[in-house]
């Protein structure tokens, strides 16, 4: 891959990263609840993302821009993670599940959506 690829895969990145910090913290101050809305919907939104990337066969230095560069930055499977082990410490363990359940779940079928989308474009 080229130089500048590389820099479009950072530059990418964080504009990602910080569009994702933007989305949770707007979303978790309108929501103020103990469930981690804002990072569920960033990861699905980038669950769908993927799927679409899938679904119209980008590749080479364009894949690894959109995908590894915006669409990786912008998920989070750490924050995710994290989320769900501080409900479960937080005694909110039927939450924890709703997470890691919905977060897959959903998340699948965001890709498959996004992949039947991705194939007619």
């Amino acid at each position: 891959m080229s130089i500048p690829a590389w820099i479009a895969v950072g530059l990418l990145g964080g504009l990602a990263a910080a569009a994702r910090y933007l989305i949770d913290a707007e979303v978790s101050a309108r929501v103020r609840a103990p469930f981690p809305l804002g990072i569920l919907a960033v990861n699905l939104a980038g669950a769908f993302a993927l799927g679409l990337v899938a679904g119209a066969a980008l590749h080479g230095a364009a894949l690894t821009i959109v995908a590894g560069g915006g669409i990786g930055s912008f998920t989070t499977f750490s924050t995710w993670i994290l989320d769900s082990h501080r409900l479960a410490t937080a005694h909110l363990a039927r939450l924890a599940w709703i997470n890691i359940g919905a977060s897959i779940v959903i998340g699948f079928a965001a890709v498959a959506l996004g992949h039947a989308l991705g194939t007619l474009l």
